[in-house]
């Protein structure tokens, strides 16, 4: 089959960039605006005179989803491994759709007692299965779609389109505090943004539908003759068992980073209206800010990483958030203004930059094609549902026992386990991800030996 023309290919990566990416930045819009707008609805639901315990109800519903993403990453990876990174991606931005509607259309416990509160725990589960899914597949038609020597800038989109999901929900969150009163929003303004994610998915489902497959993913489905055994087990679990340490590698590596994020993306709003006093514009203005800049840093980092490797970054981040945690927290619960709750959760943000721009493309270079989107599925969304979904119930959990401070540490001692791992483990920026990339590596070595065999093929 002759090459594509060099434009032509570029066209083609980035086509796959956008629409791999906007997807995504739906798919985490209706993940995030539920943490988002919680502080407004969560008395509907829940009723109480304790706001911290109607928040944690709420936590815990937000908590329950992430149970779900286990399943969501074993359904749904299996699905991208089998038939395809584009089904799969297809498949996930629908299950979110009705999902968010489910939400949108929930009743209050005033309408329907604790009805209400189970439509909105099965809404997360179904939410729950579809991120699930989504990260695998995004992460690895992100990381596949992108040259060798980009996958680290390629991959770093997969944090730059959940950020900016999560800033298009602030968005909309800071639009209706200035438009709607705050009775307004506490009794139906709050369903505006999950209506919305519902008519945002159906525009990326249709979107989706006209992206092209990888190369990687048809290379392996068109594998002739001695690999056809393969295709049997192609994305099964019996599959991912013969590549069970990287699986281990995937959740040591993804504990500590998934703790940081939820704690200075989803908790940070809270944390600075509950701890540190904040009005609750002025917390959110905080986080949007600070989640722009972190949205522009991801690229950048990804850059680096192609350049020097991903451990590097990788470890930087770990030191800074083992040590930087409790400073910077404790900092942040005092924090008085505008201006230096932005500065503190910046820094915090480029500290865990050196994670999220990198970790989908270390992830997916770990595991073959043929279990790929399984292996990174599973044991992300495994350490995902025991620690970043909990992070939040754990930090209110702490709050709420009048022991804050022990969350600090909790998330620096994640850190340190994610640290450990990342010291151990090997760089994997040169792995090759497809056949046509392996055969490139066996004659970049044939041509680097042949000038050492030519003396003694002299001396004959």
């Amino acid at each position: 089959m002759p090459a594509s023309p060099p434009g032509d290919e570029r066209r083609k990566r980035r086509l796959a960039l956008v629409g791999g990416s906007l997807g995504n930045l739906v798919e985490w819009y209706d993940w995030f605006v539920y943490a988002s707008f919680a502080i407004y609805f969560a008395d509907s639901f829940f009723p109480g005179d304790n706001p911290t315990t109607q928040l944690m109800n709420t936590a815990g519903i937000f908590a329950v989803g992430f149970l779900m993403r286990p399943v969501g990453g074993w359904i749904l990876g299996r699905a991208a491994d089998r038939h395809g990174r584009k089904s799969a991606l297809t498949l996930t931005v629908t299950m979110m759709s009705v999902a968010a509607l489910l939400i949108a259309v929930a009743p209050t416990y005033g309408q329907a007692g604790y009805f209400g509160a189970l439509v909105l725990l099965l809404a997360r589960l179904l939410q729950g299965m579809s991120i699930g899914g989504e990260y695998a597949a995004s992460a690895t038609y992100l990381t596949e779609a992108s040259a060798r020597n980009r996958r680290g800038l390629g991959s770093s989109f997969q944090y730059v389109s959940m950020t900016c999901g999560q800033l298009l929900g602030l968005g909309i969150l800071i639009t209706l505090q200035h438009t709607l009163t705050t009775a307004q929003l506490q009794s139906w303004g709050w369903r505006l943004p999950f209506l919305l994610g519902a008519l945002f998915a159906v525009v990326v489902f249709w979107l989706r539908r006209r992206l092209q497959e990888t190369d990687a993913f048809k290379e392996e489905s068109a594998a002739p003759g001695e690999d056809a055994h393969d295709d049997s087990t192609r994305g099964t679990l019996k599959a991912l068992w013969q590549y069970r340490r990287q699986a281990g590698l995937v959740m040591a590596l993804t504990l500590g980073g998934t703790v940081a994020y939820y704690t200075y993306t989803t908790y940070l709003t809270k944390y600075l209206v509950g701890s540190a006093g904040m009005e609750k514009t002025t917390a959110t203005l905080v986080s949007f800010t600070a989640l722009t800049l972190f949205a522009v840093l991801q690229p950048f980092a990804g850059m680096l990483s192609d350049r020097i490797g991903r451990r590097p970054l990788l470890i930087t981040f770990a030191v800074g958030c083992t040590v930087g945690t409790y400073p910077i927290m404790t900092a942040l619960g005092s924090a008085s203004s505008y201006w230096s709750a932005l500065g503190l959760s910046l820094l915090a943000l480029v500290i865990i930059t050196g994670y999220t721009s990198i970790n989908a493309a270390v992830k997916a270079e770990l595991f073959p094609t043929r279990v790929r989107a399984l292996g990174v599925a599973l044991p992300y969304a495994i350490a995902n549902a025991l620690f970043g979904g909990t992070a939040e119930y754990v930090a209110l959990w702490f709050k709420n026992s009048g022991h804050e401070s022990m969350f600090f540490w909790y998330v620096s001692g994640c850190a340190l386990i994610s640290l450990v791992t990342y010291v151990l483990m090997p760089d994997t920026r040169n792995a090759a991800l497809s056949r046509a990339e392996a055969e490139a590596d066996g004659e970049s070595e044939s041509k680097q030996e042949r000038p050492a065999a030519a003396p003694a093929e002299a001396a004959r």
